[in-house]
């Protein structure tokens, strides 16, 4: 169970930060800082790490958990 509540808070406060991330990425592109190629590959590269690593947690979680009981 503790598993479970520790990977949900996990993975929101990684949607926060991708979402923070996408804010950032979407003001340089209005401001002509970055070009379209590298805004389309920040966007892909952010989401998908944060997909990833939001997936990933709760197996790591689980043998963290499982080390200390």
């Amino acid at each position: 169970m503790e598993v479970i509540l520790v990977s949900i808070f996990s993975a929101i406060v990684i949607i926060i930060t991708v979402f923070c991330m996408m804010k950032a990425i979407i003001t340089a592109y209005k401001r002509n800082e970055i070009s379209l190629r590298k805004f389309v590959v920040y966007t892909t590269l952010s989401m998908g790490i944060g997909v990833i690593v939001a997936s990933v947690l709760p197996f790591g979680y689980q043998r963290i958990f499982d080390y200390i009981y």
